[in-house]
């Protein structure tokens, strides 16, 4: 019972990953609030998720554990404060935060419209933002925390298509970041992760070639329940000296992405760089292998996943 006496928060947890995290925090001794707007994944009202969040509550309670529900949209800081003051109100208390809740909404950079992008920021960066934003006050106030921010490769790598998805992703990662930085001496850690499991977004991705068709039926084996380990170890008391990090689950795989850092460097013996030095330079140095390959996160991670 790793997180017993403690209480967590987990955004869209209704279903998917959010759903298999908060089991996992609760079958291991947390209260947890459980909170999922019952949307679609473009954020649209979904008839048939409405009662998700009960029904995780539910099956938690009959497990004999601690849980309440809320149908709350994340994305703007009175969201945040509700949630926050939600657990307070029933526990008492908040030591875990995972900012699941994401919307996506596809469509190629030169399509996309101001709502569509807007839309996608508002409930995947400003949301994690804002439930954080009203989270840690109290974790300050009490010297512990740990705070959990679901990412994507999109992210990092980028996606065909997703431009305003990948650049909230990439928003939380840098968030993120400047969390561990800001809460270092308060004993309250900040790391992302980055899941791969088969979900209703993944579920949308049309297989437009062989290889990505092949791909795709790799990808049905990985399971939201492979998540959950991961998370739950940067959970708990275990993992005091991680923070700031970026790590990724794929399967029975882990991994840790390294921080941005300069990886070449060109100095010139002239009094100045022109135009024509600098591409005889990367022509003779940076062409050969150095530059950062363009490819989306799909062909980054093509290889069949380790279940």
């Amino acid at each position: 019972m790793e997180f017993e006496g403690k209480v967590a928060l987990v955004t869209g947890a209704g279903q998917g990953i959010g759903h298999a995290i908060a089991l996992y925090l609760a079958q291991n001794g947390a209260k947890v609030v459980i909170d999922d707007a019952g949307v679609n994944t473009d954020g649209t009202s979904g008839e048939e998720y409405k009662t998700l969040a009960d029904k995780v509550v539910a099956e938690i309670t009959q497990a004999g554990g601690q849980a309440v529900a809320t149908t709350e949209r994340v994305g703007t800081f009175a969201a945040g404060q509700r949630l926050v003051k939600l657990a307070l109100s029933s526990f008492g208390q908040l030591d875990i935060l995972v900012n699941n809740a994401a919307i996506m909404r596809d469509r190629m950079i030169f399509n996309m419209s101001r709502r569509e992008w807007h839309d996608v920021i508002n409930v995947n960066l400003t949301g994690t933002f804002a439930v954080m934003r009203a989270a840690l006050p109290h974790m300050r106030r009490r010297k512990t925390g740990r705070i959990i921010n679901i990412v994507s490769t999109a992210g990092i790598i980028g996606n065909t298509g997703q431009a305003n998805y990948a650049a909230s992703k990439g928003g939380i990662i840098a968030l993120t970041r400047v969390c561990a930085l800001d809460m270092a001496r308060y004993n309250v850690t900040a790391n992302c992760v980055t899941p791969f499991a088969y979900s209703r977004a993944t579920d949308q991705i049309q297989a437009n070639t062989p290889e990505l068709a092949s791909y795709l039926e790799g990808a049905k084996k990985v399971a939201p329940e492979h998540v959950s380990p991961l998370v739950g170890y940067l959970c708990s008391d275990k993992a005091q000296g991680i923070s700031g990090q970026l790590m990724g689950v794929r399967g029975k795989e882990i991994f840790l992405f390294s921080e941005p850092q300069r990886r070449h460097s060109l100095i010139t013996k002239e009094k100045e760089w022109t135009i024509e030095t600098l591409a005889k330079a990367v022509d003779e140095d940076w062409a050969k292998g150095k530059l950062t390959q363009l490819r989306s996160d799909l062909e980054a991670f093509s290889y069949p996943p380790f279940v």
